[in-house]
C-alpha cells in the first residue's frame, strides 16, 4: 500500500500530525522534495518536535524514514534534528536513510537568497532566506554539490573552489561579503563525519519495499499552492509538490493508492503573494491567536482567512486526491458565523483559480457562502456522532464544495485529537 500526503493550501496545514498518525502502520515514511523551509510540528508521547528535514514518521519505532534525492539538505539543521531526536531516545541509526543524490545547501546559497530579495525591492517574493531557490537553481544549471561529492573530499574541494570563484563575484557585485574556502571546507568536513552513517541509496530500498508490498507513506513538505508550476508563481517554492513528482524524486513509476489532501478548516499563508479570503481585521487576528499561527520554520506570523473551497477543489483535482484530512476545526469553535469561499468574481464574471496568474489572482473577489457557527468546544470530541450539528453541517458543506470526502477531522495538536469519519 502506497499513501501520499500533500498540503492542499499554502502549507502549514498540519501535515506533520497526519503523517505522524498514519505512520503508526507504515513500514517506510518518505520525504521526497523541498528543504528545511518546510516545518512539521509533531506532538506525541515522546514530546514536541519541530521537524524540518527528518520525516514526521520517525517517532514510530517500526518505520524506516527515507530522505530521497528530491530533497535539498542543510546539514547543520539536519544534524541538529538528529541530535534532538537521539536525545529524546528515538533511535535514528539504521532507521534514517538519506540518498547520496541529495543536493546540499551551501553558505553562499543563503547569502544569495537574501541579496536577491534585497535587490528585488518592492517585488520581492518573501522567501525564507534559507537558500532554497539558489540551491535548486544550481541543481538545474549543473552547479550543484551533492552528498556524493561531500563523501569524496578531493572532489568536494574542487567543486567548492569552482563555485566560490563564481559565487563570490555575484555576492561582491550585490554588496555582500565574499566567502573563504577553508572555513567552509572545514565546516563541511565536520558535517561529513556526522552524516555519513545515514547515507544509503534509497532507490533500491523503495523498489524492494514495493515488490514486497510494504506500507509506504510519502510525506509532502509544502502546500500545493507553493508548487513551482501550479502555485501562485513567483510567490512559491522551488520544488514540485504534486504527488506525481514521486516518480522523479524517488524513482518509483507508481501512483499511490491513497492520496490524502490536508487542509485547515480555514486558510493561512506566510510571506508575500495574493490571498483572496484574507482577513485583515480582528477576525483574522483572532484566528491567528487561537490557532497559534506562527511559522514553525521562520516564526513569522501567518496571514489568516476563510476556507477557500475553490483552491482546495483545484488542488484535489490536479493531485487526484482520494480523501481529505481537515485540521484545526476546534479553532473555529467560538465563531458566530463562518464563511466558505465557493469561487471568485472577476470584473463582474465568475472566475476560477485556473483562469489566470498571480496578478489575476490578486484581483479576484471571493464569493462566500455563510454558515452558522456551532459555538461549542470540540477539542475533546473523538467521534463523528458527538460533533455539534452545525459543525457537521460545515464539514458536509466543505465536502460538497471540494468534491472530495473528508476522512479525518483534527480538533487539537495531539496525535489522539482526531475524528475518523
Amino acid at each position: 500500500m502506497l499513501i501520499s500526503v500533500f498540503g492542499a493550501q499554502w502549507g502549514d496545514e498540519g501535515k506533520g500530525k497526519i503523517v505522524d498518525l498514519l505512520s503508526e502502520n507504515a513500514d517506510f515514511v518518505v520525504r521526497f522534495h523541498g528543504g528545511n523551509n518546510a516545518g512539521h510540528t509533531v506532538v506525541n508521547k515522546f514530546g514536541k518536535f519541530p521537524l524540518h528535514l527528518v520525516p514526521s514518521g520517525i517517532c514510530n519505532p517500526k518505520a524506516r524514514c527515507l530522505i530521497t534525492n528530491g530533497v535539498i539538505l542543510d546539514l547543520e539543521v539536519l544534524l541538529k534534528e538528529i541530535k534532538l531526536l537521539d536525545d529524546s531516545e528515538i533511535k535514528m541509526k539504521g532507521r534514517l536513510l538519506i540518498s547520496p543524490r541529495c543536493h546540499l545547501i551551501m553558505p553562499y546559497h543563503k547569502i544569495l537568497d537574501k541579496l536577491y530579495e534585497e535587490a528585488k525591492g518592492k517585488i520581492k517574493t518573501g522567501t525564507t532566506g534559507r537558500g532554497i531557490g539558489p540551491t535548486y537553481a544550481d541543481k538545474v544549471s549543473y552547479n550543484g554539490i551533492r552528498v556524493f561529492d561531500l563523501l569524496n573530499p578531493n572532489l568536494f574541494a574542487l567543486k567548492l573552489k569552482t563555485q566560490l570563484l563564481i559565487k563570490n563575484r555575484i555576492i561582491k557585485s550585490l554588496g555582500g561579503e565574499i566567502l573563504h574556502f577553508q572555513k567552509i571546507f572545514d565546516e563541511f568536513s565536520h558535517y561529513r563525519i556526522g552524516i555519513k552513517p545515514y547515507i544509503n541509496e534509497t532507490l533500491t530500498i523503495l523498489q524492494k519495499a514495493v515488490t514486497q508490498e510494504k506500507k509506504v507513506l510519502f510525506e509532502g513538505a509544502h502546500g500545493f499552492f507553493l508548487d513551482n508550476d501550479w502555485g501562485t508563481y513567483p510567490f512559491c517554492t522551488a520544488s514540485a509538490i504534486v504527488p506525481g513528482s514521486i516518480n522523479s524524486t524517488c524513482g518509483l513509476p507508481i501512483i499511490p493508492e491513497r492520496i490524502i489532501a490536508i487542509a485547515k478548516a480555514y486558510t493561512t499563508r506566510v510571506g508575500e503573494g495574493p490571498f483572496p479570503t484574507e482577513l485583515n481585521n480582528s477576525l483574522g487576528n483572532l484566528i491567528r491567536e487561537r490557532g497559534n499561527e506562527f511559522g514553525t520554520t521562520t516564526g513569522r506570523p501567518r496571514r489568516c482567512g476563510w476556507f477557500d473551497a475553490e483552491m482546495v477543489r483545484f488542488a484535489c483535482k490536479i493531485c487526484g486526491a482520494s480523501e481529505v484530512a481537515l485540521t484545526k476545526l476546534d479553532i473555529l469553535d467560538d465563531f458566530k458565523e463562518i464563511k466558505i469561499c465557493t469561487g471568485y468574481n472577476f470584473k463582474g464574471k465568475r472566475a476560477n483559480y485556473a483562469d489566470g496568474d498571480a496578478n489575476f489572482f490578486a484581483k479576484v473577489k471571493p464569493i462566500y457562502k455563510i454558515l452558522p457557527g456551532w459555538k461549542t468546544s470540540t477539542d475533546t470530541i473523538r467521534n463523528w456522532g458527538s460533533l455539534p450539528t452545525r459543525a457537521k453541517m460545515y464539514i458536509q458543506e466543505l465536502e460538497k464544495q471540494i468534491g472530495t470526502k473528508i476522512s479525518y477531522i483534527s480538533v487539537g495538536p495531539e496525535r489522539e485529537a482526531i475524528i475518523k469519519k
